[in-house]
């Protein structure tokens, strides 16, 4: 929920600033306390993992004596509680995490995730948002058990290949493996207005501010990307998205920048903007592109020396002189999700 309806409807409310940088330290904190238990760990944003304990038995006892002990250590180290989900896949241990919160412990025996699932309502589910929720009441469709029921015919019919893909998580089958090294499919960061705003120097400067984070996040990951995408979402609530293939894949922030900028300059118009969002997509290693490239140029070196004193001392603590009064949030850690995004 954006902060200017949340103060809307709860007008008393007090909305305290947030600390990035101490989050983002006990984000690291809390990873380091994951990989005593297994190298094979996922990290999918500043607060969620997911880990891979197969072969760990002798040293862990299983992974439901290894979720106790991993709670149990977060709580001794950071005095934060810990929600783990315990499953044979990464779709089912996620959902068994969100469902006792806070401090929850819930564990899904391997054979029985089709009946976990089942009572379960359908938004729990990966890939169902509100355009596809509203799509599957017309079959009935309430609860998960109620999806993994229809025939994938029908599915596939009405949702094409998405379809069967629902269908298998509702049976709760998903074989995705977990691992550090799994490449994202696309990075994005976001920013809602406090005031919807038409003034194109606080656009520009927001789409700067954006970038920027998209930017550092492709360089931390080694990653150069083949398409930029902005969003746009109007006060009316209405959202257009945009994209662009560059004619060589990149990571810098000017690049990112200026392929926003042409692609919402384009779209405004006047528009009172509610939201703005830049994404990377088509995403490949950096170090197999680009052979004849002055990889020691100026900016290059610039660009890494800023992102080594972000790393070190938090996302603020450098920052282009244009965007020293912008109120978007400088990105977290392992901000962009990796597990199938909602609509």
């Amino acid at each position: 929920m954006p902060l200017r309806t949340a103060g809307a409807l709860c007008p008393q409310a007090v909305f305290l600033p947030v600390d990035g940088r101490k989050y983002s330290a006990i984000s690291r904190q809390v990873m380091a306390i994951l990989r005593r238990y297994t190298p094979r760990l996922e990290q999918v944003s500043i607060d969620e993992a997911f880990l891979d304990l197969s072969g760990t038995d002798a040293l862990h006892g299983g992974g439901p004596r290894a979720a106790a002990a991993i709670k149990a250590e977060i709580v001794t180290e950071t005095q934060l509680t810990a929600s783990v989900g315990v499953a044979a896949n990464r779709l089912v241990a996620k959902i068994a995490s969100d469902l006792r919160k806070p401090d929850g412990l819930v564990v899904v025996e391997h054979g029985g995730e089709a009946e976990f699932l089942a009572p379960l309502p359908i938004e729990r589910l990966w890939g169902v948002g509100q355009a596809t929720r509203r799509r599957l009441a017309e079959y009935g469709v309430s609860t998960i058990g109620d999806l993994a029921r229809l025939p994938d015919e029908l599915l596939r019919r009405r949702f094409g290949s998405h379809g069967p893909e629902l269908a298998a998580r509702a049976r709760g089958i998903d074989l995705t493996p977990v691992g550090e090294d799994a490449t994202a499919k696309s990075i994005s960061q976001e920013h809602t207005f406090d005031v919807d705003s038409a003034d194109w120097q606080v656009l520009e400067r927001t789409l700067l501010s954006l970038s920027e984070g998209v930017g550092g996040r492709l360089r931390a990951d080694g990653l150069r990307a083949a398409t930029i995408a902005v969003k746009i979402r109007d006060s009316t609530f209405q959202t257009i998205t945009r994209q662009r293939t560059l004619p060589e894949p990149t990571d810098s922030t000017d690049a990112i920048w200026q392929t926003a900028l042409a692609l919402v300059r384009r779209e405004v118009h006047g528009m009172r903007v509610r939201l703005l969002g830049v994404g990377a997509h088509g995403l490949t290693d950096r170090h197999q592109l680009a052979l004849f490239e002055e990889a020691d140029s100026r900016r290059r070196r610039a660009l890494e020396a800023a992102d080594a004193v972000r790393q070190r001392f938090g996302p603020r603590a450098i920052r282009r002189a244009r965007l020293l009064d912008s109120d978007v949030s400088p990105p977290l850690e392992r901000d962009h999700m990796r597990a199938p995004a909602d609509e």
